[in-house]
């Protein structure tokens, strides 16, 4: 169907479900025409930006309450991997994942969005980078375990984000 049919079958359609009359003549009054033309052109606008609209949402590493969850739970868990006395709380951490997900689902991100982000090898490196920044900058050194754990504890103590995902044996 080429759009010019497309088009006229899109009027015709709009023409009969808009209960407007027709001519006696078989023409159709100035009125008429008008309200079909502009009933059609505020049709083809919104269905010509849909795609749009699609193509604009942001990469879910630009949309806080994903990026937030997703660092929060890299940084506990980089945290339970270096310091012994201390433990990821894992089912609390599956549940935010879940969570992550229904938000994700709620502004318009299908799973298979979700686990492309998640999966991504450079999203990996991005949030690498971004976390080993934050550790640092919050007294923790990668050659002193220690450190990871003093940081821990103190984010346990704190009840921050961090912290709930994180437990003391």
């Amino acid at each position: 169907m080429s759009g010019l049919t497309a088009y006229q079958g899109l009027r015709d359609t709009l023409l009969l479900n808009s209960g407007a009359s027709v001519a006696c003549d078989g023409g159709s009054s100035i009125q008429e025409k008008t309200m079909t033309r502009s009933l059609i052109t505020a049709v083809a606008l919104c269905v010509s930006t849909l795609p749009l609209q699609a193509a604009a949402k942001p990469s879910l590493r630009d949309v806080p309450q994903v990026e937030n969850i997703i660092f929060v739970a890299a940084i506990a868990h980089e945290v339970s991997e270096y310091c012994h006395s201390i433990k990821a709380r894992r089912m609390k951490a599956l549940g935010m994942a879940w969570e992550l997900r229904s938000q994700a689902n709620d502004l318009g991100y299908s799973d298979a969005e979700i686990r492309a982000h998640v999966e991504s090898d450079s999203e990996k490196a991005r949030m690498r980078a971004k976390g080993e920044r934050y550790l640092k900058a919050n007294g923790v050194d990668y050659g002193t375990p220690e450190t990871f754990c003093v940081f821990g504890l103190a984010e346990i103590e704190k009840s921050s984000a961090i912290g709930a995902l994180l437990r003391a044996k």
